[in-house]
């Protein structure tokens, strides 16, 4: 990605930054409500023109309000990645909920029980090990378990391989009394939906000898949006990143400068040398995850800037490449390399609209790791 490519307009005022920093301080998590509720439509239009449901997942946003915001457009329920995100969001009244990973910790904890007594679940499972954790959870719940067994077409993540493990799955499912054969869960590469389309036929074949149908056939990536309509079966998709957009999704070539909708505010501490600065957001702020990019971020107001490394509490500035340089004390605003852990780094969002702050949104699922 070529930084200087981009024209970037600087339109936030300098009174919105002033304001972040006297109610909030730097390093701040601010989301335009302008681009939020634009990428909401987007998608739900992308859905619906492919005639599948939008089932967004909110690893991303990690919170009721924005879910509810996704559901009032039209999408069908939610994803969660971990149960502490379900719980939180069937807190807030959302009840349509698939657990899109192996649960293991939190059917061994029972928290899984604990939480089919009071919502239906679907949840997923790619191996005998987890149908019988989610059996004993279902009958400790005394509610019959949704689950959705979960094929790899590609990404090699989780997920069965070859349509007879699924099928073999889907017989313990039929078998148990505790157990209901929900549907399919897929998250295909880019360039393996040919190969999706086959297991899936195969797999559809099978589950009709077993007298099953599959429900609910899932798709999922903000990546994948471009393949939407490629899977001939297909019910619903579920994507995350999409909400808010960062720089693996520029890269990816599916999202502009102009679709980010959350940047982190932090401000210049030091300037210790001609061509080196200090932010006051490290590794604890934007995280050294760095999605295969070059640097740690896009900072709007230096694009040639490179956020080069972190310590905990600092980013390093390289600006080397850079006409025009910042000073001590100036609030940049950064476009993180991968949203979603960025987001998870913080308790609240500063929601603005029209370069005014509107609301203070909790990031009400973080750090839910069971």
């Amino acid at each position: 990605m070529n930084r200087a490519e981009f024209g970037f307009g600087m339109n936030k005022s300098d009174k919105l930054k002033n304001e972040i920093i006297e109610n909030f301080g730097t390093p701040c998590a601010v989301i335009d409500l302008d681009i939020v509720e634009r990428n909401i439509e987007r998608v739900q239009k992308i859905c619906d023109d492919a005639g599948v449901a939008n089932r967004p997942h909110i690893k991303t946003h990690k919170s009721p309000i924005i879910a509810n915001m996704q559901i009032k457009a039209g999408a069908r329920g939610i994803t969660c990645q971990k149960l502490g995100e379900a719980l939180v969001m069937a807190d807030a009244g959302i009840t349509d909920i698939i657990v899109a990973t192996n649960l293991l910790g939190a059917a061994r904890s029972g928290s899984l029980s604990a939480l089919q007594r009071r919502v239906a679940l679907k949840v997923c499972a790619d191996n005998p090990v987890s149908l019988t954790l989610y059996a004993e959870a279902a009958r400790q719940a005394d509610r019959v378990l949704d689950v959705l067994i979960e094929c790899d077409t590609g990404q090699k993540r989780a997920g069965v391989e070859t349509p007879g493990e699924a099928l073999a799955l889907a017989q313990i499912i039929k078998q148990d009394p505790w157990l209901d054969f929900a549907g399919i869960l897929f998250y295909p590469s880019l360039d393996s939906w040919p190969e999706t389309q086959v297991f899936f036929d195969e797999m559809s074949s099978g589950l009709a000898e077993l007298g099953l149908t599959a429900k609910i056939v899932s798709t999922g990536g903000t990546p994948n949006f471009v393949n939407i309509d490629k899977l001939n079966g297909a019910t619903e998709h579920r994507a995350g990143t999409c909400i808010f957009n960062d720089l693996m999704m520029i890269e990816a070539q599916v999202a502009s400068v102009e679709d980010c909708a959350f940047n982190v505010y932090s401000s210049v501490v030091s300037r210790g040398g001609e061509n080196r600065g200090i932010l006051d957001a490290g590794s604890k702020t934007l995280t050294t995850d760095s999605g295969d990019l070059d640097g740690f971020g896009l900072i709007l107001e230096h694009p040639n800037a490179r956020i080069d490394r972190f310590s905990e509490e600092h980013g390093f500035l390289d600006l080397t490449k850079c006409n025009h340089k910042p000073s001590v004390g100036d609030i940049v605003r950064v476009i993180p390399n991968h949203v979603c852990v960025t987001v998870n780094m913080f308790d609240q969002l500063v929601a603005v609209r029209d370069g005014q702050i509107q609301s203070v949104i909790p990031v009400a699922a973080r750090g839910k790791l069971v």
